[in-house]
């Protein structure tokens, strides 16, 4: 018997970023979005846990203990007093360290693969307070839809989406590093007066309605400085995309995954063409959001 689990990238409408807290960390205001690209986790039984993965840039994800899926297993296991005895595989088509939680979305799809796999039986609350522990952007992961994540990101309010939202991801040649994007946003904020963060109500509106033109104008990643700093190649793209129609265009989270919010889904394949001639970026894909959180294809 085996589990497949399909979980859903993300791109962040809103990423407001306060300063960084004595815990190294930093107060959040994340509005997620998740959409149409997916990995899938498959767990099986095993003698021992492994971890495989196959699909784009499948070379850059760790096996061992430190993958966050492994993590997952080891921590529900923990929970229930069993040995965290199984395989799990990952088909990847997130993008590999491009700030759209691909990562975070493996974590809470193992998680949700062990529970049913194993038989745990644990609720909803149990496997958010455990996707908390393991990282700030897997609780979303398992919810998918939208919402407003505080704290570090993990204290999640699901929003309403009166539509869909149609998006172009062009992915970087490197990847970036996301506690170096955070180091960065520290450096170029030393002296400077960085106030909380908020959710725009603007941009949980803009959901609402389902309106990608006013969702266009309300957009904003704070970390969006700190990875054009790093990787300035970026900008760019960015141009490109801007020159192309897009409504809006922006970092993805901690990048270098760049993110182009269109009028509906022709005009996004129409970008996405210019884009992939423009000779900015390595690939690009297109999607739509919201998208479901972790699901349990099969068994």
């Amino acid at each position: 018997m085996s589990v497949t689990v399909r979980v859903p990238a993300k791109v962040n409408v809103q990423l407001a970023v306060g300063a960084a807290r004595p815990d190294g960390f930093h107060d959040l205001a994340n509005v997620f979005l998740a959409v149409s690209l997916y990995d899938e986790v498959t767990a099986t039984p095993a003698g021992e846990l492994r971890v495989t993965c196959e699909g784009p840039d499948a070379d850059q994800v760790p096996l061992d203990r430190t993958n966050l899926a492994a993590r997952a297993a080891l921590a529900l296991a923990e929970r229930y007093g069993r040995a965290p005895d199984v395989h799990l595989h990952i088909a990847k088509d997130i993008p590999v360290a491009g700030g759209m939680a691909g990562g975070s979305a493996d974590c809470a799809g193992a998680l949700v693969a062990c529970d049913a796999l194993w038989g745990t039986g644990a609720s909803r609350e149990e496997l958010l307070e455990i996707c908390a522990e393991l990282g700030s952007d897997v609780p979303f992961s398992l919810v998918g839809g939208a919402a407003l994540g505080m704290g570090r990101g993990e204290r999640l309010t699901e929003l309403e989406v009166g539509g869909d939202f149609h998006w172009v991801f062009a992915l970087a040649s490197r990847g970036l590093s996301t506690p170096a994007v955070f180091r960065e946003f520290d450096r170029l904020g030393q002296g400077l007066d960085i106030p909380e963060p908020v959710a725009d109500q603007a941009v949980l509106d803009a959901l609402a309605k389902g309106d990608p033109a006013a969702l266009a104008v309300t957009v904003s990643n704070d970390l969006q400085p700190a990875a054009l700093s790093l990787f300035p190649e970026l900008g760019d793209t960015l141009a490109a995309g801007r020159a192309a129609g897009a409504l809006a265009a922006l970092v993805s989270g901690s990048g270098p995954t760049t993110a182009f919010l269109a009028t509906d889904a022709k005009s996004a394949s129409d970008i996405a063409g210019v884009l992939r001639a423009s000779g900015t970026c390595r690939d690009v894909r297109t999607a739509s959001g919201p998208a479901a959180g972790a699901t349990v294809l099969g068994s």
